[in-house]
């Protein structure tokens, strides 16, 4: 079903530019724009996806990855169709790249979905698999409905988003994990056909405009972005520009879609990505997608005492109180807290939202 949207102008030629993202899709009737999911109908963008979705999935909030944010608990994970971006590197091409959009079979109502996963015992539901930006309209929805019903929200975003729509966009978001891809014009011109100031802009935004507690990912590629130079300035940016408690996350590549022939990321890449961001102040810096306990451990910055140990999404509590403070120097961990850290661990639960919903 067609729904309207409010971020575009009609231009003198006859098209339509939408200004929901720095592409600025200029379409006549019938075209859509890059994204595939916003199109030109009767001198209108609509969005073709509202309600619709590629699945849903109860993940463990670590996987997002958010560490700093209810640790240990569940939360309602689902994406739609289609992406604003063009990484060669795509992990989920399947779903990002999709042009079958009739296979949005999952339909979902933004009051299903929050009564999905309050039934669930989700603490929170997460826009992910594809970027929310592109359904910018539908997770607004979703969102206010789970606010209404006490479950928060997480977008998993790169972060390519015009200044309007992305205040509207994160008045309504509780958290969000932005996938900082590269720390140069050139990474982003040439691998994702992506704009890389603008998502620095959207880090400055979150930073120093907004209360919504984010968390940076940054996927490892050998070759194109693993230079420690490059890693340096990017993890010196986040602390002069962010500051010291925003968390870090350096995950592995693994070969898919157009860079098959691209090795997988070294463990002692991470490892290594990880010490240059500790060095360079940041106080929070984990390592993702490899099997490294000293990577998932989060310390405490003022005194060292281990707050929580990681093997993969299963934790160990170990100095952390349920207010998210140090038990042994009484420090405050940066982020959110809400008790105890919960036990949902490695679990994943693929959900039929109709069945959980009523």
């Amino acid at each position: 079903m067609d729904h309207p949207t409010k971020y575009w102008h009609k231009l003198g030629d006859g098209r339509v530019q939408c200004d929901l993202c720095p592409r600025f899709c200029r379409l006549h009737d019938e075209q859509r724009g890059f994204c595939f999911v916003r199109a030109c109908r009767d001198g209108e963008i609509v969005l073709t996806t509202y309600g619709r979705s590629s699945g849903f999935c109860v993940d463990p909030i670590e996987k997002k990855p958010l560490n700093h944010f209810l640790p240990g608990t569940p939360v309602l994970s689902f994406g739609t169709a289609g992406c604003n971006l063009g990484c060669k590197f795509c992990q989920n091409w399947d779903i990002s790249k999709s042009r079958e959009i009739d296979t949005l079979a999952d339909a979902a109502t933004p009051e299903a979905i929050a009564l999905a996963a309050k039934r669930l015992k989700c603490s929170s539901v997460a826009f992910t698999y594809n970027d929310p930006v592109i359904f910018h309209d539908y997770a607004i929805d979703v969102a206010q409905a789970c606010r209404a019903h006490g479950i928060r929200t997480v977008a998993v975003t790169a972060g390519e988003v015009c200044p309007e729509p992305r205040a509207e966009f994160y008045r309504y978001m509780d958290a969000a994990n932005v996938d900082l891809k590269g720390f140069t014009e050139r990474f982003y011109r040439e691998i994702c056909a992506g704009h890389f100031e603008a998502v620095l802009d959207t880090l400055r935004y979150l930073r120093h405009e907004t209360d919504v507690w984010f968390e940076i990912t940054n996927l490892i590629i050998p070759g194109q972005n693993d230079d420690e130079g490059e890693l340096e300035a990017m993890t010196r940016w986040v602390v002069e520009e962010l500051g010291p408690d925003v968390p870090m996350h350096f995950t592995a590549f693994h070969p898919d879609w157009r860079m098959l022939d691209t090795p997988h990321t070294p463990p002692a890449t991470l490892k290594r990505a990880r010490s240059i961001a500790l060095q360079a102040g940041v106080r929070y810096a984990y390592t993702g997608n490899i099997h490294d306990p000293e990577g998932g451990v989060t310390s405490c910055h003022a005194c060292g005492a281990e707050l929580i140990q990681r093997i993969g999404y299963d934790l160990t509590v170990g100095e952390l109180t349920g207010d998210g403070c140090c038990g042994a120097c009484g420090a405050r961990c940066p982020g959110v807290f809400d008790g105890a850290p919960g036990t949902w661990g490695s679990r994943r639960l693929p959900v039929r939202l109709r069945e959980h919903a009523r």
